[in-house]
C-alpha cells in the first residue's frame, strides 16, 4: 500500500510538472504544479491513511520513528516501498508523455540547458544556489512541514476536524512550495527525489542527473531527513509537552487522530 500511494503521488505530481514543461507553459505553470502536487498528496493520504498511515515521505516516517509513533523495524520497509513507488510513478509519466518528450527536445533527453527535461522528475538547484544554501533550504522547509503535520494531528492543539487532516496537509504543501520553492523546487521528500532520479539515470538522461548542480543529488536526500526530525522535535519540546494533562475520555480521540500517521 505504501508503494502504491507513493506511485500515485509521483505520477500525478510529476505529471503536473511534465504538462507544464512539455507544453512550454501553455498547459500549466508554478501554481498548477504546487496545487497539483498538494492535491496528489491529499488524495494519497485519503486512499491509504487507514491502512498504512499514508506514509509517502521517508522524512516523515523517520520523524515518526524518532518520536515513538512508528516502530523502527518498519522504517526500512517503508522507505524501500516509497522509493519503489516513486520510481514506478516517474516511469508512468515518461510513458504517458513519451511522444511529447521526443518532440520537445528532438529526441534528446537533456539534464541542463534550454531543452532540459530531467527537472520534470527530480529537483535541481537554481544557477545561483550554493550547496550550503540549498542544504539549509531543505532543512528549513522540511522542518516546517513536520512541525505543521504534528500540529495538524495533535488533538490537544487547535484540532483539525477528523477526516479533514489530509486537506490541511495539502494546503500546507501549497504554501511551502509557493514560498520556498524558488531555490530548488522544495522537494522535502527523499523518495520523491531519489526514486525518479534513478529512473532518469536509467531511462536515457544518464549519470549527469547525479553530477548536475555541483553534485546536488544528495542534498534533497540528507537535508529533509535532518529537517524532518528537527521540526518534529521542535514541536514536541515547545508545544506538545506543554499541553495540559489529557482529560478522561480523550485517550481514544488522541489515538484516532494519529491513525493517519501511525500503524501501531
Amino acid at each position: 500500500m505504501v508503494s502504491h500511494v507513493s506511485f500515485k503521488t509521483q505520477a500525478l505530481g510529476c505529471g503536473c510538472v511534465g504538462q507544464a514543461v512539455l507544453s512550454r507553459g501553455a498547459h500549466g505553470g508554478p501554481m498548477t504544479v504546487s496545487v497539483g502536487f498538494a492535491i496528489a498528496v491529499t488524495i494519497a493520504v485519503y486512499v491509504s491513511g487507514g491502512v498504512s498511515g499514508g506514509h509517502i515521505n521517508p522524512a516523515v516516517s523517520l520523524a515518526m520513528c524518532v518520536t515513538g509513533r512508528l516502530r523502527w523495524t518498519k522504517l526500512p520497509i517503508y522507505i524501500l516501498a516509497q522509493l519503489l513507488g516513486a520510481f514506478v510513478g516517474a516511469a508512468a509519466v515518461f510513458g504517458i508523455y513519451y511522444d511529447a518528450f521526443m518532440e520537445y527536445s528532438n529526441g534528446t533527453l537533456e539534464v541542463t540547458g534550454p531543452n532540459a527535461t530531467a527537472h520534470i522528475f527530480a529537483t535541481y538547484p537554481a544557477p545561483y544556489l550554493s550547496l550550503i544554501n540549498g542544504f539549509a533550504d531543505q532543512v528549513m522547509s522540511t522542518a516546517v512541514l513536520l512541525l505543521a503535520i504534528f500540529a495538524i494531528f495533535d488533538t490537544r492543539n487547535n484540532s483539525v476536524p477528523k477526516g479533514l487532516e489530509p486537506i490541511a496537509v495539502g494546503l500546507l504543501i501549497i504554501v511551502l512550495t509557493c514560498s520556498l520553492g524558488m531555490n530548488s523546487g522544495c522537494a522535502m521528500n527523499p523518495a520523491r527525489d531519489l526514486g525518479p532520479r534513478l529512473f532518469t539515470a536509467i531511462a536515457g538522461w544518464g549519470m549527469e542527473v547525479f553530477t548536475a548542480g555541483n553534485n546536488w543529488w544528495w542534498i534533497p536526500i540528507v537535508a529533509p531527513m535532518l529537517g524532518g526530525v528537527l521540526g518534529a522535535m521542535i514541536y514536541i519540546v515547545f508545544i506538545e509537552i506543554h499541553h495540559s494533562d489529557t482529560q478522561p475520555g480523550e485517550e481514544n480521540d488522541v489515538y484516532d487522530k494519529y491513525e493517519l500517521t501511525n500503524m501501531e
